[in-house]
Parts: structure tokens; sequence; C-alpha cells
């Protein structure tokens, strides 16, 4: 396979597509997850560990990096002490919204078991 230069990164889009575009953005086991938690008003760092049990420290913090970067979340730092951070969509984040409710929707219709699940809102 001849190397073309083209590395896969958020920027690699194959055919340009939009699909592949979208999930460079959200795409990933936790970031639909954290955006429907920050947006439900779980968004502070503990609280996102707290009800994604499964999640490890560091990944969490990459995630909420990469998606502060990609301009879907903007991390808040009040100056008090202990300094408190909250997390919150961007107007850009917004616009994902639709698509992180139709992923709930779609899922709930056709989970096996109606168990509550750590994305039901608190």
């Amino acid at each position: 396979m001849a190397n073309t230069g083209l590395r896969k990164t958020k920027d690699f889009t194959p055919g340009n597509c939009p699909v592949v575009y979208c999930m460079n953005i959200i795409g990933g086991k936790w970031k639909p997850s954290i955006i429907h938690m920050i947006r439900t008003d779980r968004n502070r760092y503990s609280l996102l560990l707290k009800n994604i049990t499964e999640i490890s420290k560091q990944t969490l913090t990459n995630q909420l990096r990469e998606l502060e970067k990609d301009g879907i979340i903007e991390r808040i730092i009040y100056p008090e002490i202990p300094p408190r951070v909250e997390y919150t969509i961007t107007p850009y984040g917004a616009s994902i919204l639709p698509i992180i409710d139709s992923m709930y929707k779609w899922g709930r219709q056709h989970m096996t078991g109606n168990r509550k699940s750590y994305c039901d809102e608190k």
C-alpha cells in the first residue's frame, strides 16, 4: 500500500464524508455520554466520574480536553477556594445535541430490559 502522506487525524475525512467528520468530533466510547451528561447538569468532573463508573480518570480527562479543543464544551473555572470547575455546552456544541438526543431515543427503544442507566437524567 502506497503512503499517500495522509495520517489518520481529525482532519482526515476519506471522500470528504460528513459522517466521518462528525464521528471525528463526537466518536468514541464516551464522548456522546459525556456531552449528554453535561447538558443534563452533571457538569463537574466529579459528577461525570461518579456517573460513568466504568471510565478511568485519565480517559475522562482526555475526552474532556478533546471536546474542549474541538469547541463542543467550555471549561469554566470559578475563582473560589477550592477552585470549582464546571463544563458547559457551547453554542457550537449545542448543534450536536439533536444527534445525541436521537442516539438516546434509539438506544432506549432497542435496549433489552428497562433498567435505569447512567445516561438517564438525574
